[in-house]
């Protein structure tokens, strides 16, 4: 999945030079050198593609040496798993809503979805990476599996979202939750899409998904 030598260095430093294959360190706090190499790795997907990244290169653009690279990821799986989890962390930092799900789950799905479209770096670098990875994912089968995880985890919070919506009365009975939140998460990724790549303005985006949220949810009760 990265672009190296022909043979698989990252693995073969992993064995020989440590002693043995390098368990995952991520499973606990990620130190900021981890975060370093994470941040710079979500950078170069975005720009290079996930068959671009060079482990030489990443490493330049961290600051970091090659060894210590290999030494916190093991191998091309493990830095290529840890990468997808930091974008989905960071994305689910910046959409996080301050509206309370179970006072008003309704504002808590739009402004969620609405925050997927903001024209910060950090959000057009994620979204372009998690792209990335997606048109990646068709011939990885290892990130497809990834992929659709992290798709049916985002789907399912909406539907529970809408869910929610209806007990409370925002949202119209006649919803089906799983047809909604399918529907909607789809829109974004294409909107999403559509708008990095310069075919649809920002403001445009935003106002085709609000009307798109009126259309799935129906009307708010007035009062």
């Amino acid at each position: 999945m990265i672009a190296d030598a022909p043979h698989d260095t990252m693995t073969e430093y992993s064995v020989s030079q440590m002693g043995g294959p390098v368990p995952p360190r991520w499973g606990g706090r990620v130190s900021s050198r981890q975060s370093l190499i994470l941040e710079a790795a979500a950078g170069l997907i975005a720009r290079r593609g996930v068959r671009g990244l060079r482990v030489e290169e990443l490493a330049a653009e961290a600051g970091v040496s090659v060894g210590l690279v290999y030494y916190h990821f093991g191998d091309r799986a493990g830095l290529m798993r840890r990468t997808w989890e930091f974008i989905n962390e960071r994305a689910e930092r910046y959409t996080r809503s301050d509206a309370d799900p179970d006072l008003d789950p309704r504002g808590r799905l739009e402004e969620m979805l609405l925050l997927e479209l903001q024209d910060a770096p950090e959000v057009r670098e994620n979204s372009t990476a998690w792209g990335e990875f997606r048109a990646s994912s068709v011939f990885v089968p290892e990130l497809g599996l990834q992929v659709r995880e992290a798709t049916m985890h985002w789907v399912r919070d909406a539907q529970e979202l809408i869910r929610r919506g209806q007990d409370n009365g925002d949202i119209a009975p006649t919803v089906t939750p799983a047809d909604a939140a399918e529907r909607l998460t789809a829109l974004v990724e294409g909107l999403s899409e559509r708008w990095l790549a310069g075919s649809l303005p920002l403001d445009r985006a935003r106002f085709l998904l609000r009307s798109a949220l009126a259309l799935e949810l129906g009307s708010r009760p007035r009062g």
